[in-house]
């Protein structure tokens, strides 16, 4: 069984949430367009000042997603 892994971006600064809200939009055309197996996405809001969008891959396509989107970080998806 594949691992899976979620891919974070980290934004910061008073619009924060609507620009994290914002990129889930743009991830959920890429896996659209590039066909990718998982389908999850999100977004949440950390703090004030701090919010993050996500997606989640399969170890197959990570390097794939991570070269082409260039995430801030990663984790493994439970």
């Amino acid at each position: 069984m594949s691992r899976k892994i979620k891919l974070i971006w980290d934004f910061r600064g008073p619009a924060a949430a609507k620009t994290a809200e914002h990129h889930e939009i743009h991830l959920r055309e890429y896996i659209a367009i590039e066909k990718l197996p998982l389908n999850i996405t999100g977004f949440e809001i950390q703090g004030e000042m701090q919010a993050i969008a996500f997606m989640v891959v399969t170890d197959e396509n990570m390097i794939q997603v991570r070269d082409a989107l260039k995430p801030h970080r990663g984790e493994l998806f439970e």
